[in-house]
């Protein structure tokens, strides 16, 4: 299905949907567009919701895609759009899981090999909660004379240590129970080229759905609960979204490419597409998932 606009996909029936849990994916350029939906329907996902500009449109010969993708046209640089893009979704779905990512991002989650994303949600509900909290984590090709996108998935380098938590607090400047701003990667080295609100690494990336439920422009939800780390009780688990978004921003923008000619420091490691290695960078957490 291809939807004309975003208004065309909010007047659509619910019902039209079927069952999650869903993936929304939205497309600033061409960048791995395809690479970025076969890994969330490998993951488990029932239906993709890809959001993209006119002219970017997925290969023909991938008919198996296809029939679980359903394509939403709009100028997805324009500000606003991944608000008011999960918002509509959120609408359309109550009680079902979401996840929302760019392209050229990835989901893993802990034993995401072995275990579907639906097993994950399941398990998360019996703890009775409603989102996993996934920490962004810099993706980076190793040689940008070879690739001056900085997008590379057989060369692809993550930094290994570098992050770091501080206290949230609200408009009151009131310290928020059991939530932190995440820091870390190529947004803390080269936080020069990067403005000071962009700069957390933490995003509420798979949630489920309800009503009055609404994202804000930091990642956040409007449930302060679905926005902490763990709940009262016990660690929880948390999640990452391997991303080559910033990398490839400050290799693009003009303002930051001539100062960069090398992502790596001597803390790069070779990234291994793994929930184990990214477990073991201490990047997620199975909590009590076992």
């Amino acid at each position: 299905m291809i939807y004309p606009s975003l208004d065309a996909f909010r007047a659509a029936p619910p019902s039209a949907f079927g069952k999650g849990p869903f993936a929304m994916i939205i497309a600033e350029d061409a960048t791995e567009v395809v690479s970025t939906v076969m890994h969330v329907l490998q993951l488990g996902f029932a239906r993709v919701f890809l959001m993209a500009p006119k002219g970017l449109d997925l290969p023909e010969n991938e008919p198996e895609i296809a029939n679980q993708v359903d394509i939403i046209r709009h100028r997805t640089r324009q500000p606003g759009t991944v608000v008011d893009a999960v918002n509509t979704l959120i609408d359309k779905i109550p009680g079902e899981w979401l996840h929302y990512c760019f392209n050229g991002e990835y989901l893993f989650y802990p034993f995401c090999e072995d275990r579907t994303v639906g097993e994950a949600v399941s398990f998360v509900m019996e703890e009775r909660r409603s989102s996993i909290l996934t920490y962004v984590i810099d993706l980076y090709a190793d040689d940008l004379s070879l690739y001056p996108d900085a997008v590379s998935l057989d060369t692809a380098h993550v930094d290994g240590s570098g992050y770091y938590a501080a206290t949230r607090r609200n408009e009151d400047d009131d310290v928020l129970e059991r939530q932190l701003n995440f820091y870390g990667g190529l947004r803390w080295r080269f936080e020069e080229h990067v403005p000071e609100p962009k700069r957390k690494i933490d995003r509420v990336g798979l949630f489920r759905a309800r009503p009055g439920l609404r994202l804000r422009e930091d990642h956040t939800l409007n449930d302060e609960e679905m926005n902490t780390y763990a709940c009262r009780w016990h660690h929880s688990m948390s999640a990452a979204i391997c991303s080559f978004r910033v990398a490839k921003a400050l290799r693009t923008n003009p303002g930051s490419r001539d100062d960069i000619p090398d992502f790596r420091w001597h803390k790069s490691v070779r990234f291994q597409w793994s929930s184990q290695q990214l477990a073991q960078l201490g990047l997620m957490e199975p909590g009590q998932w076992f």
